[in-house]
């Protein structure tokens, strides 16, 4: 406090000269309309700047929790779309039951890990059993499929990816309504080949492929992705066809996990079936 003191009494002419400068300061601006108006025009500029730069900042360190509430909100939307597609195309003489009304629900969570570098492609998502996450469920996210549940922990699940050569999805071009599957070549991480699709189709580059609801898995609709390249080989009795897949897995930060609850008995009946034929 000494040292303060003697640096403030060693350099009071200085003090006495600013505190002077910006007394006349005050008095132009106070006495003067013009002087008054720049000032007070740029003093609001440069606080509206500090603001506006303070503001960003808070928006910027609140992202997560803004993405956290927006993929809750994505998921709950998801149910209800899902009720009202399956109301729509009911028939009235049969309505739904309220298992079939029910049959998703989905559950948002957070990516905390993601590989695309791999022929074996693996994500770790925030939520596991303790969430209602079980392997076998699908997940998804608002641009497309991701992948399907592996292994799941009390809070943690790891999700086989759509990038990984053992995946396969069934799934059907849209402009057709011919099915094929979706299978990843373990080489490109934005394309996947789509097999499958007889030659007589004629399918387009451009042309929309999305989930067939032919499993027990993945609903009915979801978006893969657009073709990219069409092939067709002499005699060959399939296209070979590449797609563009809809989701980045490189930007991939929230996804929405789809539980089928009637996917138990849809799978032992066709167990059944199995064991019949054979």
């Amino acid at each position: 406090m000494e040292r303060l003191i003697l640096f403030v009494y060693q350099n009071r002419a200085f003090f006495t000269f600013l505190a002077l400068e910006i007394f006349c300061a005050w008095l132009i601006v106070e006495n003067n309309a013009y002087q008054s108006t720049k000032f007070f025009n740029s003093s609001n500029g440069a606080v509206a700047t500090i603001n506006s730069f303070s503001q960003s900042v808070r928006d910027y360190f609140q992202l997560s929790d803004v993405n956290r509430i927006l993929a809750i909100e994505n998921a709950a939307l998801r149910e209800s779309l899902e009720l009202e597609r399956r109301i729509s195309y009911s028939d009235s003489a049969l309505p739904l039951d309220s298992a079939e009304a029910k049959r998703y629900e989905f559950i948002s969570a957070k990516v905390v890990n993601n590989h695309v570098d791999f022929v074996k492609n693996f994500i770790t998502i925030d939520k596991g059993r303790e969430a209602g996450v079980e392997a076998g469920m699908a997940v998804i996210s608002p641009l497309g499929v991701v992948g399907k549940v592996k292994l799941s922990s009390k809070r943690y699940s790891v999700v086989t990816s759509v990038l990984h050569i053992d995946v396969m999805v069934s799934a059907v071009l849209k402009r057709t309504e011919h099915f094929g599957t979706v299978q990843w070549d373990g080489i490109n991480a934005d394309l996947v080949e789509f097999n499958y699709i007889p030659r007589h189709v004629a399918p387009l580059k451009g042309d929309t492929v999305v989930t067939s609801g032919y499993n027990a898995v993945f609903p009915e609709g979801i978006m893969i992705g657009v073709i990219d390249e069409v092939t067709l080989r002499d005699e060959a009795l399939f296209y070979e066809l590449k797609v563009r897949l809809s989701q980045d897995f490189r930007k991939l930060s929230f996804v929405t996990v789809v539980k089928n609850n009637l996917q138990v008995e849809q799978d032992s009946l066709e167990q059944v079936i199995l064991k019949l034929d054979r």
